[in-house]
């Protein structure tokens, strides 16, 4: 039987509670059949502070926990009991102002780092011993009422199961669903198929795949309309294979004020870009950060009302640090969610958009209000966005994955890849969500389950210029394919008009849909993993140091 543990505010102040039913409120726990739900009946008004169940479970070296990171970009891998994942690191360690901005992205506020054997993941987890392929998995539902969140103290010998359930306010007499999970057991690939398509409910997402172009990872902001028509001809390199063509951040005036391009860099408006873009038979694809406005933006000047404020300070919350800083809107308030629908019926019904990329979505969730939990929060912008875009694309990007399961056609599954490989920022270390090539590649792998199940896995882009990047032509094609033998959208920002035949041939190898199956993978060494498979009768063992990209690669690619 799981222990029970809550704490509560009531008019009395904070208590703690172990009892299943006492004088505050009541807590059922059915276990059965594979599945864990617990609910609870408020016997008087409370405010939820923390909820969660434990039990005493043994660990061996062996066993390994895989853990999902709080959003797209964080870290997320399986972890051993000699393990440690860290949080902010060296270089967001060197000021509290540098902490702070560290800390933005990600779960730090309220979540443990640094301790030795002790892990947490949101929405599912699961536990595997070292070279075996049978897994039990725990996974939630629905993160509607809060944030699941599975922690292992595999030292302490401990497992919990949490409801993040700061900022819920329950009436007397009031029920509450705080648990709705499985627990599965079974070689891995059945049990996630189970979890996702029999307990969760999903279907298989109603695209299969999408390949061709972003701007962003060779020119940042730094786009116009020349740049966007010649890489628009150059993807002709491709081939069949690609699909689509994506316009990222750097068309608008400023972050925020979607409906005032930037007439000097696009003077032929964005629907111009868009119909050009179908003539040469792809989809039209376009980045927003549909919550957030930077200083100095029009949108801010105009509204400062709309912004989220800190619970504590009453101050404008910082909800991303680049731009030079930039605030987030709230989708509960009226007057900005009649503006957002203005922006997507523009966007994708007038300008004729088919895709678009939907980034920095955790700013709307990083604290409670409203008596509504983070998940709830979450959940609530995520339905938003799908009800405002009906039957067009979304790519989301930069949210915590539990909320956009099952909704979006296709999310980010690893942190922005770095146009330098090895870099120093990587070395140091800022925080889980930095970009870094290294990382991306390791969510990639670790993160493989979710594509075609919970959406389509996008891995973030791999690069084959020789130009504006740092990276061996091994690391090139270890890059490569990882992000297509594990995932289903794959983006490159190269100008293929530039490519040699050789790489032009290669891109168009790796633009095709894979058939490998079976495909397993752990670390093997500190920095080594090792991801075997089988295509097309043969198989593969890809052994590669993730921080270095060395790998044997070229035993299947001949540079």
């Amino acid at each position: 039987m799981y222990k029970l543990y809550a704490e509560i505010k009531t008019a009395g102040g904070i208590r703690a509670y172990s009892s299943y039913d006492n004088e505050c409120f009541l807590f059922t726990l059915t276990v059965s059949e594979g599945r864990i739900k617990g609910e609870i009946k408020a016997k008087k008004d409370f405010e939820a502070k923390t909820l969660y169940l434990s039990e005493n479970r043994e660990y061996s070296d062996s066993d390994l926990f895989f853990a999902n990171g709080y959003q797209s970009w964080t870290t997320s891998r399986e972890f051993s009991k000699n393990d440690v994942l860290n949080g902010i690191m060296k270089a967001g360690e060197i000021s509290e102002f540098t902490r702070a901005l560290a800390g933005i992205s990600g779960d730090y506020a309220f979540a443990r780092y640094g301790k030795k054997g002790c892990f947490h993941s949101y929405t599912y987890c699961y536990f595997r011993k070292k070279d075996g392929d049978e897994i039990t998995l725990y996974g939630s539902k629905s993160e509607k009422n809060g944030f699941t969140v599975f922690e292992a103290d595999m030292n302490e010998g401990v497992f919990r199961i949490k409801k993040d359930i700061e900022g819920l306010f329950l009436s007397a007499g009031q029920e509450y669903t705080v648990f709705d999970l499985c627990a599965l057991r079974g070689p891995y690939e059945d049990a996630f198929d189970e979890y996702f398509f029999d307990f969760a409910g999903f279907s298989k997402p109603r695209i299969s795949r999408l390949a061709g172009y972003t701007s962003w990872y060779n020119y940042f902001q730094n786009i116009n309309e020349k740049i966007i028509l010649r890489d628009l001809e150059g993807l002709s390199r491709a081939g069949e294979g690609a699909g689509i063509f994506q316009i990222d951040d750097g068309y608008e005036s400023a972050v925020g004020d979607w409906l005032l391009p930037d007439g000097k860099k696009f003077p032929r408006s964005m629907k111009y870009m868009a119909d050009k873009i179908h003539e040469k038979g792809y989809l039209a694809g376009i980045w927003l950060a549909p919550f957030n406005a930077q200083r100095g933006s029009l949108i801010l000047k105009k509204h400062p009302d709309w912004v989220i404020r800190d619970n504590s300070t009453g101050k404008k919350k910082l909800g991303c640090v680049g731009w030079g800083g930039a605030y987030t809107f709230d989708i509960y308030n009226e007057e900005f969610r009649a503006y957002l629908k203005k922006v997507f019926d523009t966007v994708l019904f007038k300008w004729g958009y088919d895709m678009v990329k939907l980034d920095f979505l955790y700013s709307q969730c990083m604290q409670p209000r409203g008596g509504k939990t983070r998940g709830e929060i979450m959940c609530d912008a995520v339905n938003l966005l799908r009800e405002l875009c009906k039957d067009r694309l979304i790519l989301g990007c930069g949210v915590p994955l539990g909320a956009c399961m099952g909704v979006f056609d296709a999310c980010r599954i690893s942190c922005d890849a770095d146009k330098t490989y090895e870099s120093l920022l990587n070395r140091l270390g800022v925080n889980c969500e930095v970009p870094s090539s290294p990382n991306a590649v390791n969510n990639t792998v670790f993160r493989r389950h979710l594509n075609g199940r919970a959406f389509l896995g996008d891995p973030d882009v791999f690069f084959l210029r020789d130009t504006n990047i740092k990276y061996t032509p091994e690391q090139k094609l270890l890059h490569a394919e990882v992000n297509s033998l594990c995932g289903s959208v794959l983006f490159v920002s190269d100008n293929a008009g530039d490519y040699d035949e050789k790489t032009a041939a290669l891109l168009r190898e790796f633009f095709k849909e894979r058939k490998a199956s079976e495909i397993r993978a752990q670390y093997t060494g500190d920095e080594e993993i090792t991801l075997c498979y089988t295509e097309n009768g043969v198989y593969k063992r890809l052994i590669f140091n993730v921080r270095t990209g060395k790998s044997n690669i070229t035993d299947f690619y001949k540079p």
